[in-house]
């Protein structure tokens, strides 16, 4: 068996895991978890990045020998390098309010049609493309030799080796999906110089070694390569969704959902767009095709607000509440913000002419209501513009510790719910590490093998899917 150890960085926290992968065996435990919080500073939302490079290095001394590295974060966000090879600022944090209204400003240069043709990306608007438009007379910026993405400067820290993965490079709004390279054209027509950017790299190939101050601050014995993984987040997770055949969606949950499907080639329609699906880019040439709903960041910031209540419970009340009585819609960029959940919950009910929540367990059920509508809403709507039909939907992260959220799932969809495995972006950099070494095969090889190593709960669905159709032309009536 080797070990390797995955870096698995998200919104609220960050870990180590390690990943011990054998001939028929995968065996994950965490080695160390530190939380992420940002800071806001009086120049806006920023990432604090140095505590979270010593939470990796903490984490590293605490797997011990390792036979390779990898790291994946969130996406969209980056840090800026000087001629010197030093970071200029913490990163800002893709919550800041600097690109808002940067989109319109954008699409007078590159409109919304051409610009989603030309790169497959749904609009958000933290999406690199705004943050680097609204950057664009900064010092920072203007100062600026190199940009690297999350994942790829804590890479560069450990190894001193620059890169630009590729699945997190598709999240910049400056790839082209189908050529799987730089959008030339979409760039120069914005102004945005691609030589800020670092080579792409493929998922697998070497990344470089840890440095040797690395090797001293973690008690390594070196060589440790570093190897480049799926390192947005999603793709990680999505490696590791434990399917079997094509016909599959899958929801990765945790502060985002992530809902859709996996294809082969990406869906770059002006119904597409409408629909503000996204096609982010893979492993093995696949096309993640998929929504951004906002997830169980609504249920975090209101059990936040409320002194953060033991959830167990919460949710045991939660599910005593009638179904459906008030939903919203989980996709709305108002709730982006942090702060005042719960009574933004409320107005926006209020605002719909649904009953208004008021207790805890009130919010908390119409929040999961809402997001499995969403799910529901996600998948079918995947299904209809891609072509693609599918019998299961795959639940992975977070949220597949949320035994109601994956039953209400399948009620809303109609199909049945496989839920599992929690830590899917760490297992998926990990068996990326392991396939660079040859402990594993392709994709679907990699599935097998979680299909027979990691505990899996299905949940099949309950009731006829009316009274979701019913919420879903309330919400589309509002």
């Amino acid at each position: 068996m080797k070990s390797y150890a995955a870096v698995d960085l998200g919104a609220s926290s960050g870990r180590v895991m390690v990943g011990r992968v054998g001939p028929d065996s995968l065996e994950l435990a965490e080695a160390h978890r530190f939380p992420n919080r940002p800071v806001r500073t009086p120049e806006g939302l920023r990432w604090d990045i140095l505590s979270l490079y010593g939470g990796v290095l903490d984490g590293l001394r605490a797997a011990g020998q390792v036979d390779s590295v990898g790291i994946d974060s969130w996406a969209v966000d980056y840090g800026l390098l000087d001629t010197d090879g030093s970071l200029l600022g913490n990163p800002v944090h893709y919550r800041d309010s600097r690109t808002d209204g940067i989109a319109e400003k954008v699409w007078a240069t590159v409109p919304a049609e051409e610009l989603y043709a030309a790169t497959g990306l749904q609009y958000a608007p933290f999406n690199t493309l705004y943050q680097l438009t609204a950057a664009r007379s900064s010092a920072q910026l203007t100062q600026a030799e190199r940009l690297l993405l999350i994942p790829d400067l804590l890479t560069y820290w450990l190894t001193g080796e620059q890169g630009t993965e590729l699945t997190n490079a598709s999240t910049t709004q400056l790839i082209d999906p189908r050529t799987r390279e730089w959008s030339y054209d979409i760039a120069a027509r914005l102004g945005i110089d691609l030589d800020l950017f670092a080579p792409l790299r493929q998922p697998g190939d070497p990344a470089g070694v840890l440095r040797p101050e690395v090797l001293e601050e973690t008690g390594l014995a070196g060589p440790v390569p570093v190897t480049a993984v799926g390192s947005h987040d999603t793709a990680s997770a999505v490696a590791a969704v434990p399917a079997g055949g094509e016909r599959f969606a899958y929801i990765c949950t945790g502060t985002w959902s992530l809902a859709g499907l996996e294809l082969d080639a990406p869906v770059l329609t002006e119904e597409s767009r409408a629909a503000n699906f996204t096609n982010e880019l893979g492993l093995d040439g696949t096309v993640r095709y998929l929504r951004n709903i906002m997830g169980l960041w609504l249920l975090q910031e209101c059990v936040r607000a409320w002194g953060e209540p033991e959830l167990g419970a919460l949710l045991l009340d939660a599910a005593k509440v009638p179904a459906l009585r008030s939903v919203v819609d989980a996709g709305d960029a108002a709730f982006l913000a942090p702060g005042r959940m719960p009574e933004r919950i409320a107005e926006a009910c209020r605002a719909s002419g649904q009953p208004v929540p008021a207790s805890p367990a009130e919010i908390t059920r119409c929040i999961l209501d809402s997001l499995a509508l969403a799910h529901r809403r996600a998948i079918a709507d995947a299904q209809r513009l891609a072509g693609h039909p599918v019998d299961v939907v795959h639940v992975v992260g977070g949220g597949t510790r949320n035994a109601l959220l994956c039953q209400l799932t399948a009620d809303a969809c109609g199909l049945p719910v496989v839920a599992g495995p929690t830590e899917a972006a760490a297992l998926g950099n990990v068996l990326v590490q392991a396939r660079a070494h040859g402990l594993v095969g392709d994709l679907a090889d990699g599935r097998r093998l979680l299909t027979r190593t990691q505990p899996l709960t299905r949940y099949e669905p309950q009731g006829d899917t009316t009274p979701w159709r019913e919420a879903e032309a309330r919400l589309a009536d509002r």
